[in-house]
């Protein structure tokens, strides 16, 4: 898809932005739905990449007005805004697609960080995918990835949950859902239910699981606080933490299998291989020593009716 001519746009000389008082030419664009990063809060964590398609881009499609016209005059960047939001969404999206249809560029981002993390973009890029319409990620600053690298938990595997719920037994009940998932989990809160939301998650990921708690990233009062749900729920009741909060959970400690469960998953793996095979397979996901399982699988391979032939474990 290549973009119309617009008889009542710009010309290509004006699409500019500045940086320190340096005036840049920005390159034209193809038509599309550019969902572009924005600085979660220090404007200098801006991208190159970023500025050039908000300066070429037809409309930018934000949020907040007030807030991404901040952004765009630190640079020197003069495009039109249009707002969308979760209260305009459903009746702004058919215009949007309308425009993108009709061969223009639009750039969407959100007040902060990357768009579609909880705000409506993930609908309008739904359907503009659905249309055929060509969408161009513009990658950059994240909370998320922010307050996950600042935390010193394990970063190899996370699960971000959004928003919890505002109630506590459905934030409870969201919690178990994922209490037993192997991996950092990674959640947005409310500074005022911040307290609340750490005290759910002691009770029901336990109180001695690592997390952090992570407000105001890359701004002037940015703060990490680091150790246990337990003790990070007493230090957010005592002094509560204010601004853009992220808060982290370390993954679950590693479950020692009983022995009733070693046998149950040795059963099912001798009906189909050896016993060396078999004690792999369950030592790995058990967490027992191999030896141990092996020692076991060795046992139960007679009353079970024989199995495969020995495999050269010892």
């Amino acid at each position: 898809m290549t973009a119309m001519a617009d008889p009542n746009a710009p010309s290509a000389a004006t699409f500019t932005y500045a940086i320190d008082g340096h005036g840049f030419r920005a390159r034209p664009i193809e038509a599309g739905l550019y969902p572009v990063a924005t600085p979660i809060g220090n404007l200098g964590d801006v991208s190159l990449r970023a500025l050039e398609v908000l300066a070429a881009a037809d409309v930018v499609v934000c949020e907040d007005t007030r807030v991404s016209r901040t952004l765009l005059d630190r640079y020197g960047i003069a495009r039109p805004l249009a707002p969308y939001h979760d209260h305009n969404a459903a009746r702004e999206r058919p215009r949007l697609l309308a425009m993108l249809r009709g061969g223009m560029s639009v750039a969407l981002i959100s007040d902060a960080g990357t768009p579609l993390v909880s705000d409506p973009g993930y609908k309008l890029v739904e359907e503009a995918l659905a249309e055929g319409i060509k969408v161009v990620p513009v990658p950059g600053a994240s909370a998320i990835l922010a307050a996950l690298v600042a935390a010193g938990l394990p970063t190899d595997a996370f699960t971000f949950l959004g928003f919890l719920p505002p109630k506590t037994a459905g934030r409870r009940a969201r919690l178990a859902a994922f209490a037993d998932v192997p991996t950092t989990l990674v959640l947005y809160e409310a500074p005022h239910r911040a307290a609340e939301a750490l005290a759910d998650m002691a009770a029901v990921l336990g109180a001695d699981r690592p997390g952090a708690l992570a407000r105001e990233l890359t701004k002037r009062f940015e703060e990490v606080r680091r150790g246990t749900l337990g003790d990070l729920a007493a230090g957010a009741l005592a002094d509560p933490p204010r601004g853009e909060i992220v808060l982290v959970a370390g993954p679950p400690p590693e479950r020692v299998a009983a022995v009733d469960d070693v046998d149950a998953l040795l059963a099912a793996a001798l009906a189909t291989t050896g016993p060396g095979q078999a004690a792999a397979e369950v030592a790995k996901a058990t967490g027992r020593p191999r030896k141990e399982v092996y020692a076991r699988a060795l046992a139960l391979r007679p009353l079970l009716g024989g199995g495969e032939d020995d495999d050269g474990e010892g």
